[in-house]
């Protein structure tokens, strides 16, 4: 889409994709009107010709915006429909993410609700709110089958959604830039949801819950895949050097491996891994190295892997006996852990592992790294990534 209509004037921002009845696709996303730059309204597109697989051309009806700024929101602070979905009542729902009661209110997620995709109306509770999150951005709410259940998960408009079934709400924070989530349950008739009691996190404030990924990746989206039945997530891996560089390069982060995404046996959090579909990318082996011997401190260069690799690597440790103890209360940040231990700080078994995207004279490199903890007689091992270079 390209900001060409006075309802998108200053710009087509986030948005997501439904189909509807009979096939067809239908975008609802952010647009900024013309005169007033922080004005976000929501507007809605549909292919110029369905039959094109890919979609290349849309058409933004004149009767946009379907959902013009609230009264009660600041202009800037009203964004990032999610795919909508159908209750009980047959009414179409979508989620919007919306600071409400001025400059300095309440991060909420606003539910609206449509017979005809065209027509929405707010609903009077919010789906979610958290005071201290400021705003939040890129809703996302899905249901997940029972605890460890990998396939079957439901999709949107897949049938009754009840408050039996456990769902994901996910949080894009805007002053944190990270993406938060928690496992709980959605009233489907009130058209809220209130998470799982979790002695570990607070309910009220979405910054600490959990997260789908604790590197540089914000405003993540999933979707159910029907043909396979699983529930696929992407995100957007943001750079981490300056806006400047980003308008040199031309532009800004990349779009991570899509992951299929259920929920734990723990029935607390998800799990995640990259969809099958990565391994067509997989080629013959190009390195292999075998029996190399890492002292502390060192590293062993490995040379003839270009800009993408898939790396198996195992790591045989002498001993463990000294091994540190771990403290469950890192267990409250384990984010915080790895940034306090980065990969140049040693310890008793650890840091080991890889740098990646490393230049030539080692000025710049990601550090994929592993630490190994004593905990209740047992191991327990921290796998983080330092971005400090």
């Amino acid at each position: 889409l390209d900001p060409t209509a006075p309802f998108d004037y200053n710009g087509c921002w986030s948005g997501s994709a439904t189909i509807l009845p009979g096939g067809i696709p239908a975008l609802l996303y952010t647009g900024r009107i013309q005169g007033d730059k922080e004005v976000q309204v929501q507007n809605v597109a549909f292919p110029k010709n369905p039959a094109d697989p890919l979609l290349r051309e849309w058409v933004k009806p004149a009767y946009n915006p379907v959902i013009p700024l609230p009264a009660d929101v600041p202009g800037d602070n009203f964004r990032d429909p999610t795919t909508a979905w159908v209750g009980r009542d047959g009414l179409w729902r979508i989620a919007v993410a919306a600071k409400v009661g001025g400059p300095n209110g309440i991060a909420s997620t606003l539910i609206y609700r449509s017979k005809d995709f065209r027509h929405w109306k707010r609903n009077a509770l919010p789906l979610y709110t958290s005071r201290a999150a400021g705003m939040v951005e890129c809703p996302d709410l899905f249901p997940v089958a029972e605890p460890g259940v990998e396939e079957g998960r439901l999709g949107y408009a897949s049938g009754p959604a009840s408050g039996a079934v456990r769902h994901v709400l996910k949080l894009s924070v805007m002053n944190t830039t990270q993406d938060y989530y928690a496992v709980g349950r959605y009233d489907d008739v009130a058209d809220t949801f209130v998470p799982e009691v979790d002695v570990e996190r607070n309910a009220d404030d979405c910054r600490t819950w959990r997260r789908f990924d604790y590197g540089h990746v914000y405003a993540s989206k999933s979707f159910f895949d029907s043909s396979k039945n699983r529930r696929v997530l992407w995100a957007w891996a943001n750079e981490s050097d300056s806006q400047d560089n980003d308008i040199a390069r031309g532009w800004s982060g990349v779009q991570t491996v899509p992951r299929k995404v259920w929920l734990d046996q723990d029935g607390k959090q998800v799990r995640q891994w990259p969809i099958e579909e990565i391994e067509t990318l997989r080629s013959k082996r190009v390195v292999g190295l075998l029996g190399a011997q890492v002292n502390a401190g060192g590293m062993n260069k490995i040379v003839g892997v270009g800009a993408q690799a898939d790396v198996e690597a195992i790591f045989e440790i002498p001993s463990l006996e000294e091994a540190e103890t771990f403290q469950p209360n890192w267990l409250l940040d384990p984010q915080k852990l790895c940034e306090e231990n980065g990969a140049s700080v040693p310890g008793r078994v650890g840091p080991f592992g890889l740098l990646v995207m490393a230049s030539s004279n080692m000025q710049e490199h990601t550090a994929v790294f592993f630490r190994v903890f004593r905990h209740n007689h047992k191991y327990k091992v921290l796998m983080c990534t330092d971005l400090t270079r």
